[in-house]
């Protein structure tokens, strides 16, 4: 069942506080990357300032995408267990604690599409404007509409094994040995956070979309919102099972030499993962 209808006033000051969440963290997201990691990083890490103009492009992107990651990923946790409205009625319980996440998400994709286009040659990649763009197009529906607040908090989940992808790429830019301690046992979180947010979560949700098929929540939705709506998740989650695929492929080859070399080769390097 649908929520109790908000009035004008409060229609507005909602719209007024998700436009005012997505323009804050649009910005702070744009101060963080051309300001606070540079001088934060070379400061915290020595290697960061022998790094290539390219490479601190890049490492400055990536601090940028674990902070948001932490922020969006940590609340999303605390959402999907104690937000009791969108828990009640998962397509449209009132969306407002789920909202306040979703547009600081938004601001954040926003500001990287922003940084995409400007550092195209450095860091261009379609896969990311396409995983960027699937998920502002269901926001959308979630921010403005107010519909499936439940579904759009539980695909932030997957924002917590960023971390674990960035640590990866920034051992490698400080050419940590490939089997040192920090890689291997990062490599291996890595792999077993990803699957954990990213792949395990992939039947649960289209489980849920078959048992609220045809209900008239469901119908409600209208047509438009539903094509979205399962078109946005086989999108992402047909990336996510194509990173999945590297980053297995990368941690069964480390696990597999270390067996047979029985120790650490300090001068392997690691390769990129995306």
């Amino acid at each position: 069942m649908s929520g109790a209808s908000s009035g004008p006033g409060t229609m507005d000051t909602n719209a007024s506080v998700v436009i005012g969440t997505i323009l804050v963290s649009f910005c702070t997201f744009q101060l963080l990357f051309h300001f606070v990691s540079h001088w934060l990083s070379a400061r915290v890490s020595p290697g960061f300032k022998s790094l290539s103009f390219e490479k601190k492009i890049e490492w400055n992107s990536r601090v940028v995408s674990t902070l948001h990651s932490l922020v969006v990923g940590g609340f999303s946790v605390y959402n999907y267990f104690y937000d009791e409205p969108t828990i009640r009625d998962p397509l449209w319980g009132d969306p407002s604690l789920v909202k306040v996440n979703i547009a600081i998400a938004s601001g954040y994709l926003i500001s990287d599409l922003l940084i995409l286009v400007l550092y195209w040659r450095v860091i261009g990649d379609k896969y990311f404007v396409v995983h960027h763009c699937a998920s502002l197009l269901a926001f959308y529906y979630i921010l403005v509409e107010g519909k499936l607040a439940y579904v759009g908090n539980f695909r932030l989940l997957a924002e917590l094994s960023s971390p674990f992808v960035n640590q990866r790429w920034f051992l490698e830019a400080l050419r940590y040995p490939k089997f040192s301690r920090a890689n291997v046992a990062n490599g291996v979180l890595m792999t077993a956070v990803f699957f954990l947010v990213r792949i395990a979560t992939i039947p649960p949700l289209y489980y849920f979309m078959l048992s609220v098929l045809g209900t008239e929540p469901y119908e409600r939705l209208g047509r438009v919102v539903q094509v979205t709506w399962l078109g946005s998740c086989v999108m992402l989650d047909v990336l996510n099972v194509m990173w999945m695929v590297k980053i297995s492929k990368g941690c069964l080859k480390v696990v597999s030499l270390l067996r047979r070399e029985g120790k650490p080769r300090g001068s392997l390097q690691n390769g990129k993962l995306d």
